[in-house]
């Protein structure tokens, strides 16, 4: 079964009756109110609930190390990249967030991959799927883009390839896409997320995720007078809140804002010290969180008025090369990056200042990413190293006196304040596809309706 057949199918078992969407919608909204973001305490350092490192050493590569970590949208597992050139699919227990790792608990892994797929060449960026959800099949997918191979589009629950997306050059030779990001207000008539959207070397590329192959759309980032923004396009992120805008980071040091729908270019942001590796807007869509390589600053940026930052946030990454994520808080108050120095920085949004900091491990932390609705959050580290360590080397000490690898997983808990639900993980696998079968039918009803813009 295809892609498109299996969301034509999906849609074909949606709610007919508008009584009945309203009444999934009333008990959606019940849910979402019963269930809130809860106060997280960042004054108290997180304990550390799961950790993983044996499986990412291997004979073949003894000099792997860690590429970044992105939770699932649902929550239920996250997936991580490696310099072996391989993605791995993380499963979270249940009882994830209540769980605290055992003192004689640092000589092993917590436990297995679910998946492991192997790509041929360098992973050059991965995300997820905006609406994936573990209990739907069809929407538990992740994208890819390696070098010298077109983009994949992977089962998370299979480890299969479900489809590519091929771009080509001039002399008809797949190039390779340097970004990758889906479009989650791009939906289709159905509802579902339909655009991917693919960087390139001075261009975008979008493609309908239910045509794969070779059909696309680009939009070169360059004018004819050679105004734009110019260099690879290495990093892509949407508006959260559905405006209509879109962000694009390029190796020239340049962030550029544009319309999705057209592609015309709104704003275009210097002040970067390095090629930009990272951009992520705000909850509210108002601000615009940039980092580079070799530049110790990420830099907040007011797209209301972009003629000054708002705000510079420090992190250690002065002298490394390597894409550093960082991410906000599903509440949107906090930032969490990592650094060169092993630490966490935890920063407050609404002002710019500094919080508090956490060591995380002893080598680079080059990637952070916060749970979207519990609290916990999942950290990675390593860096390129030549020649084959000493026996150990890859062990070391931190102030505390406690035992960090170097190239490692981390998932913590982060202490908490106020009520908490009975059960938040099932209260969002409850709600989500209610939400979804309620949008589902509005989408529906304005289609009939002859409304062609909701």
């Amino acid at each position: 079964m295809s892609v498109t057949e299996a969301m034509e199918e999906g849609e074909e078992e949606q709610p007919n009756s508008g009584d009945e969407a309203e009444e999934i919608g009333k008990e959606a909204k019940q849910v979402e109110e019963e269930y809130s973001w809860p106060v997280i305490r960042f004054d108290v350092p997180p304990h550390r609930t799961y950790h993983f490192c044996r499986q990412f050493r291997t004979p073949s590569n003894p000099n792997n190390f860690l590429k970044g970590v992105k939770w699932s949208p649902d929550g239920s597992c996250f997936l991580t990249s490696s310099d072996d050139n391989t993605l791995r699919v993380f499963a979270l227990p249940e009882n994830g967030s209540d769980h605290q790792e055992s003192v004689g608990d640092e000589a092993a892994d917590a436990y297995s991959a679910s998946n492991v797929v192997s790509e041929g060449e360098s992973i050059h960026d991965y995300c997820w799927y905006p609406y994936m959800s573990a209990s739907d099949p069809v929407t538990c997918v992740f994208a890819s883009t390696t070098r010298d191979h077109p983009i994949h589009l992977w089962d998370a629950a299979s480890g299969e390839l479900r489809c590519t997306y091929r771009a080509y050059d001039a002399m008809d030779e797949i190039t390779t896409a340097f970004s990758i990001a889906f479009n989650p207000a791009g939906t289709n008539s159905f509802g579902w997320c339909s655009g991917l959207f693919a960087g390139y070397n001075k261009s975008l590329r979008v493609f309908d995720v239910h045509r794969p192959g070779r059909d696309f759309e680009q939009y070169s980032t360059v004018k004819g007078n050679k105004e734009g923004q110019s260099g690879i396009i290495s990093a892509i992120s949407f508006c959260p809140t559905h405006t209509g805008m879109l962000a694009t980071g390029s190796y020239s040091q340049t962030t550029a804002i544009y319309r999705e729908d057209n592609m015309e270019l709104l704003y275009l942001l210097h002040g970067q010290e390095g090629g930009v590796t990272h951009v992520q807007f705000s909850k509210d869509g108002n601000f615009l969180y940039t980092g580079g390589r070799k530049d110790p600053y990420i830099l907040c940026w007011d797209i209301r008025n972009t003629v000054n930052t708002v705000y510079k946030l420090y992190r250690s990454t002065e002298t490394t090369n390597q894409r550093i994520f960082f991410d906000i808080e599903p509440i949107g108050r906090h930032l969490g990056t990592g650094g060169q120095d092993g630490l966490v920085h935890i920063y407050d949004l609404q002002t710019g200042q500094w919080i508090s900091c956490f060591q995380a491990a002893s080598d680079t932390i080059n990637g952070f990413s916060f749970h979207p609705f519990l609290p916990m959050a999942a950290s990675s580290s390593g860096h390129r190293r030549f020649g084959i360590p000493e026996c150990n080397e890859d062990l070391s000490v931190d102030i505390s006196g406690n035992t960090y690898k170097k190239n490692e997983i981390n998932v913590w808990g982060v202490d908490k304040s106020g009520p908490e639900p009975e059960d938040p993980f099932k209260l969002i696998e409850t709600a989500k596809p209610k939400i979804a079968l309620c949008f589902l039918q509005v989408m529906k009803t304005a289609l009939q309706c002859g409304v062609s813009h909701i």
